[in-house]
């Protein structure tokens, strides 16, 4: 009991920390209005967006369904980076 309770303390520590932004709603240019939503912070891959397929948002349990190596080219990175090379 005790190895079990040091093994999931130690995993608690060693995730990484991870943190939602919560964004208001608001109009757009062109007068659209964007509902309030949570996003999560901003990194170089596109595979753990709640959007993508195989993921589900955990506040609304809607289903991922964007393919995110649809729009990938032969000059972009494989991984998400937008850099060129």
């Amino acid at each position: 009991m005790k190895l079990v309770c040091v093994t999931m303390f130690t995993l608690f520590i060693a995730l990484p920390a991870h943190a939602d932004d919560y964004v208001k709603g608001y109009f757009k240019k062109d007068g659209t209005y964007v509902e309030p939503h949570y996003k999560t912070d901003r990194n170089d891959t596109k595979i753990d967006n709640y959007s993508t397929k195989g993921n589900t948002n955990p506040y609304t349990g809607e289903k991922g369904y964007v393919d995110p190596y649809k729009n990938y080219n032969s000059y972009s990175n494989p991984y998400g980076s937008s850099r060129r090379y």
